[in-house]
C-alpha cells in the first residue's frame, strides 16, 4: 500500500511514518519544514526516516498546488494521513494568514488531489480540540455545537471539517477527521508547554504558568494518537444511504483531563528540579480545560489510550536528556 502522509517532519507525522514503515507500507511524505519552530528538529527527525527503503520525502508547501500534483499526483495512493497544518493556537492571532494559506487552502489542495486518486481508499485529516471552544459542558463530545472558535486555528480546524464534509457529499470521497487533544512525548513541539517548561527547568529560569496554575488537559501520548489514527485509516466509513456522506469526525484523546499543576509536579520529579513559577493570567485564544469523551472512538475502531501522564513525562524527559546530551 502506498500512503500520503503531509507533515511527514512534524511531531505526531514523524511518529506515524515510523509506524506505517515498521509495518512495511510504502510511505509518501510531505512537509515544508517552516521555521515555525526549529528545523533543525524536522531536519533531524527526517534522518530517522529516510534510512528506510519504503520512505520518499517531498519538501513542499502543501498549499502549492501545482507542486504537489507534480510531486504525487500520478502515484496510485491507498490512503492518506493529512496531518500538516499551521499549529499553534497563540501564534494564529500574530500570523493569521499563516494559517488560512496551510490550514485552509492545504485543506483544499489535498481533497483535491484526494478526489482525483482512483484507488484512494480513505483520507484521514487531523481536527483539533480546539474546535470545541469555550465550551463548559464536559466531557466534549463530537455531537457538542462547535460554532464558537475562540481562535482562528479553531476556526480554520473547524472549516477544514465542512470542507471535507463536503467532498464526501460531492464526491464520496471516505474521510475521518480526528480532533486531537494536547499531544505530547518523545520528538514533540518545542512550542508546548512540556518541552518549554522542561527546558526552563533544567536552565534554571522560571516558567509561566497561565490562569495560575487553574487549568486542566486531556494529555494524550503520541503513541496512543498513532494507534488510532491507524486504527481510523483501516477502518473507512462507509455511505449508509443515498444521504450519508462517508465522513465522520472523533474525539482522540486520554478520556482523563489532568490539572496543569500536577503535570508540573511530575516533571519536577522526573528532572529532580524544582520549578520556579511565575503566575500569569489566561492568553487570548486559550481554554481552561478541555476532557475528550471517546464513546463514539471506542465503539466503532476500538480506540482506548493506556499511557498516563506518571508514565508519559518519564519518557519524554528520558527523550530529552538523550537528544540534548544532557
Amino acid at each position: 500500500m502506498t500512503v500520503l502522509l503531509t507533515g511527514a517532519a512534524g511531531f505526531i507525522g514523524f511518529h506515524t511514518a515510523q509506524r506505517l514503515l515498521a509495518q512495511g507500507e510504502r510511505v509518501v511524505g510531505v512537509d515544508n519544514l517552516n521555521p515555525y519552530y526549529s528545523p533543525a528538529l524536522k531536519d533531524d527527525r527526517l534522518r530517522q526516516l529516510v534510512v528506510h527503503p519504503n520512505f520518499t520525502f517531498h519538501q513542499i508547501n502543501i498549499a502549492d498546488r501545482i507542486a504537489m500534483e507534480e510531486a504525487v499526483g500520478g502515484l496510485k495512493l491507498t490512503s492518506i494521513i493529512h496531518l500538516a497544518a499551521q499549529a499553534g493556537v497563540r501564534h494564529s492571532i500574530e500570523n493569521p494568514f499563516a494559517y488560512v494559506e496551510a490550514n485552509l487552502i492545504g485543506h483544499m489542495v489535498i481533497l483535491e488531489l484526494a478526489r482525483r486518486q482512483t484507488a484512494l481508499d480513505h483520507m484521514v485529516y487531523a481536527s483539533s480540540s480546539s474546535v470545541y471552544g469555550g465550551n463548559t459542558k464536559l466531557p466534549f463530545s463530537e455531537t457538542d455545537r462547535v460554532d464558537h472558535p475562540v481562535s482562528l486555528y479553531a476556526a480554520t480546524k473547524k472549516a477544514d471539517e465542512l470542507l471535507s464534509q463536503s467532498y464526501a457529499h460531492l464526491y464520496g470521497i471516505p474521510q475521518t477527521g480526528l480532533r486531537f487533544f494536547t499531544v505530547y512525548g518523545p520528538w514533540g513541539r518545542p512550542d508546548m508547554a512540556l518541552w518549554l517548561f522542561t527546558e526552563a527547568i533544567l536552565a534554571g529560569r522560571p516558567i509561566k504558568v497561565f490562569n495560575h496554575g487553574d487549568m486542566r488537559r486531556d494529555f494524550t501520548y503520541v503513541d496512543d494518537i498513532v494507534t488510532g489514527i491507524l486504527a481510523a485509516r483501516d477502518k473507512p466509513p462507509k455511505k449508509s444511504d443515498a444521504t450519508t456522506a462517508p465522513h465522520r469526525v472523533f474525539n482522540i484523546g486520554n478520556n482523563h483531563p489532568e490539572a496543569l499543576l500536577r503535570l508540573i509536579a511530575l516533571l519536577e520529579d522526573a528532572l529532580g528540579k524544582k520549578a520556579e513559577r511565575i503566575l500569569e493570567p489566561m492568553q487570548p485564544g486559550d481554554v481552561k480545560e478541555t476532557y475528550a469523551d471517546l464513546t463514539a472512538i471506542d465503539r466503532d475502531l476500538g480506540f482506548h489510550p493506556t499511557t498516563t501522564i506518571d508514565d508519559g513525562i518519564p519518557k519524554f524527559v528520558a527523550w530529552y536528556r538523550d537528544y540534548h546530551n544532557l
